[in-house]
């Protein structure tokens, strides 16, 4: 049994909380004072998915969090950055926690890239903390859901560190969430994080009942996310994994997914409370894409669709009408 703690109370932070402590391990789940998340799980023990036993602490108190050996960081991707400068600032009267995390177990359950930077995840933590070689990004497919309900997944862990990555897989891998070694820490981030943008794409398809069209987004899309990896410093074949081409049924195809279901609303108009994961990752795409002079057809033409606000249907008809290329 090993101390972990969540950082984050949302539905996968939760989620990520219930699943170390039901396979033995001692949880604590972290929410920032005053969020609707841990003040609903403060009173209740429980979210609208997930109950939680008496053996998860549950607080919004960091200082108590942060002493768990191992940290698992499950926010928005977006506000990484921010978060960081929070920890390692006076926001959280944090004074001495930046010695404490240049020590700690790190490990980012969570998908984006960057969309100021287009940076990595694990990029930004060695920004704050580059002393540190205990970093391991956890990703691949799983509906919190499903996996409440006890349906197996596969997912990846991969660090830098060799020792550190074999680590955290015998730590959180079971038969319920099977963790795999990965062999490329920046595909693994970049396809985890792509893949979101794709399942914008499935949505626009769903709700322009253009549903048949998946079959070559699923096939052009992992190529351009191949090319986008390989342009980043990775291995092209990574995008054929558990972190993107492995998530393509979660994201593309699940009436579960916040990406696919964040691009039914760009057609039908319908408003969300949430700005889905892949808008985000979407900008960043085409901020390295304008950097690495590096052309993704179907990722530009979903960010013009979030940015610009063009017609889903003629994007896509745009898209048939440009000249054929190798495939």
């Amino acid at each position: 049994m090993a101390n972990f703690s969540v950082l984050g109370s949302g539905r996968w932070g939760s989620l990520i909380a219930w699943y170390l402590n039901k396979i033995g391990h001692q949880v604590t789940l972290w929410g920032k004072k005053g969020t609707k998340e841990i003040e609903k799980l403060l009173k209740e023990r429980r979210n609208n998915v997930i109950s939680f036993e008496k053996s998860v602490v549950i607080t919004s108190d960091l200082e108590l969090a942060i002493n768990s050996e191992y940290l698992v960081i499950s926010i928005n991707a977006q506000n990484l950055r921010s978060f960081l400068k929070d920890l390692t600032g006076n926001t959280f009267n944090a004074k001495g926690f930046s010695e404490i995390l240049k020590q700690k177990k790190l490990i980012l359950c969570m998908k984006g890239i960057e969309e100021t930077s287009g940076k990595r995840l694990s990029e930004i933590v060695h920004n704050f903390f580059p002393e540190n070689k205990s970093v391991a990004v956890w990703v691949g497919p799983g509906h919190v859901g499903d996996l409440i309900k006890g349906i197996p997944t596969c997912m990846v862990v991969d660090s830098l560190n060799e020792i550190y990555k074999k680590e955290i897989v015998n730590k959180v891998s079971s038969n319920l969430i099977k963790c795999y070694y990965g062999n490329d820490l920046i595909g693994n981030e970049i396809g985890a994080a792509a893949k979101n943008v794709l399942g914008i794409s499935a949505g626009i398809l769903d709700a322009l009942e253009m549903e048949s069209l998946k079959g070559p987004l699923m096939a052009r899309g992992a190529k351009e996310i191949s090319n986008l990896i390989e342009a980043m410093g990775g291995k092209r074949e990574t995008a054929y994994g558990l972190c993107h081409l492995g998530d393509f049924q979660a994201t593309l195809f699940s009436k579960q997914s916040n990406n696919r279901k964040y691009g039914e609303s760009l057609v039908t108009g319908e408003k969300f409370s949430f700005v889905a994961e892949g808008v985000g990752t979407s900008k960043a795409i085409n901020l390295i894409c304008n950097q690495k002079n590096l052309k993704m057809p179907i990722c530009n033409k979903i960010h013009e669709i979030i940015t610009k606000g063009t017609d889903p249907k003629k994007s896509i008809k745009e898209l048939f009408d440009t000249a054929p290329c190798i495939e």
